[in-house]
């Protein structure tokens, strides 16, 4: 996408700033020796090879000379300070390892005073010449865009922000005439391109349906047929928008989502999370704690301590999920969740429920690889029944194995679900989690989990 002018451009902007760093620590020398100390020679020498060297680091590390970068006035100028900053860091940095700190601060101000108002007026003036040079020179490429469909308006956005290029509008599409038997006609491929060269177009970019694939191969001929360079944009805005490209030897894969628990690396550093973490709740606090709760649960009401039913787990595989027995035993515990004053809690289940005690021995479903310390909350086997007909990508979450908490619980859906629109608020919360997941946000969920735990939550009961 980039031209030859643009290429010269950002060649012309990186020599000049060099010019710019030279001069201005030559005039920061001289007037430093004139009104306050002389500099050995060999001491200037070195000292201005590092500080251009440190400014061609900081330069590349902000990607100034980047076109990316230059395509944008405000992300040259963020650069143009960001690295100008970087650059005063690293060359104190650099002088005080060298033991050169005995520089005046006069020239330390002289310097960077000078530099920085030689790059806001090389700035300013060089803006000044591009917008002549684009008013009275035809120096940018013209693009044009077939196909005014979704991803189609939001590409001609992006080009028409591109300083490098001409953006000339949209070509012929849809529909041109209506026959004598009152039906529409087409626009052809020829007639798109045509205009094309009407318009001036040098390229053109050509954002295509998924159903409509069948026509490139007839827009390629025309195309060089009129000596028109066409480049081919799939328009995928209206299937999911966090989507992901991947290469498997010479073939191209496009994933619905990204899903960063799908690399080997980070599936590693979860388990590993997972592991070091549920062992700790288990050796430090569920072996003390266990005998105590199971007293008081078999006092309390008959019936088993721990409560085991079958959930639903990743990639939908059914799993026994263990929890502390918290209401009597009826037939309706396997089937029903728990509502607000539900007779069927005891009285320890009240407080158990209340502080989500009565999830502890989950962490050995977590140790056992069932589930995670974070992730998605396992539903009953009915419930993903129910809820996978009704609600929209409520199976995505299965992708990821079930968790003691989650990111829609943290942000207050958990519990009952009244209405099936607090269950896609879940099952949204829950696909963000899975496509945005990083250890911290792990380590994250669950310190607020912990906090959440000791305030007390409207919908624990």
């Amino acid at each position: 996408m980039e031209t030859r002018y643009f290429y010269l451009l950002r060649l012309t902007i990186a020599l000049g700033d060099l010019v710019l760093l030279n001069v201005a620590f030559f005039v920061s020398i001289m007037l430093s020796g004139k009104y306050v100390m002389n500099f050995d020679q060999d001491v200037y020498r070195h000292n201005v090879i590092m500080c251009n060297v440190i400014w061609l680091v900081s330069a590349s590390v902000f990607g100034l000379y980047s076109e990316n970068t230059l395509h944008k006035l405000e992300s040259v100028y963020k650069a143009t300070w960001r690295s100008t900053v970087s650059h005063a860091f690293l060359m104190l940095a650099y002088l005080f390892f060298s033991n050169s700190l005995n520089y005046p601060k006069y020239l330390f101000i002289c310097f960077y005073g000078l530099l920085i108002f030689g790059f806001l007026a090389s700035r300013f003036i060089g803006t000044a010449f591009r917008a002549v040079l684009h008013k009275n020179f035809h120096l940018r490429k013209a693009v044009a865009v077939l196909g005014m469909n979704s991803g189609g308006i939001k590409l001609a956005a992006y080009l028409e922000q591109q300083s490098s290029l001409n953006f000339v509008g949209f070509l012929k599409d849809g529909y041109s005439s209506v026959n004598e038997a009152g039906e529409l006609i087409a626009v052809t491929p020829a007639q798109q391109i045509r205009s094309a060269v009407e318009s001036g177009a040098d390229e053109v970019f050509v954002c295509m349906d998924t159903d409509k694939m069948g026509e490139m191969t007839e827009l390629i001929k025309e195309g060089e047929k009129q000596c028109v360079r066409l480049k081919f944009v799939p328009n995928f805005t209206e299937l999911e928008g966090n989507m992901k490209f991947d290469k498997r030897g010479n073939f191209l894969v496009l994933y619905a989502r990204n899903e960063p628990l799908e690399t080997i690396e980070n599936r590693f550093k979860k388990r590993l999370f997972d592991i070091i973490v549920s062992l700790g709740v288990i050796v430090f606090i569920f072996s003390w704690l266990y005998p105590i709760l199971a007293l008081i649960i078999k006092i309390q009401s008959p019936g088993p301590v721990i409560f085991k039913q079958q959930r639903s787990g990743r990639d939908n595989k059914t799993f026994w999920c263990y929890k502390f027995r918290s209401m009597y035993q009826t037939n309706q515990n396997q089937q029903e969740q728990a509502r607000v004053n539900d007779a069927r809690v005891t009285p320890i289940g009240k407080f158990m429920r209340k502080t989500s005690i009565d999830e502890l021995p989950q962490f050995f479903n977590v140790l056992l690889g069932y589930m995670s310390i974070i992730g998605p909350r396992p539903h009953m086997l009915s419930h993903t029944q129910q809820y996978s007909k009704i609600i929209d990508k409520y199976m995505v979450r299965q992708f990821l194995k079930p968790g003691i908490s989650g990111w829609a619980q943290i942000n207050g859906y958990r519990g009952e679900t009244k209405n099936n629109l607090l269950m896609q608020k879940r099952v949204e919360h829950d696909i963000w989690y899975m496509e945005n997941w990083s250890l911290m946000l792990d380590v994250k969920i669950m310190f607020l989990t912990i906090i959440n735990i000791f305030k007390g939550e409207e919908n624990a009961y």
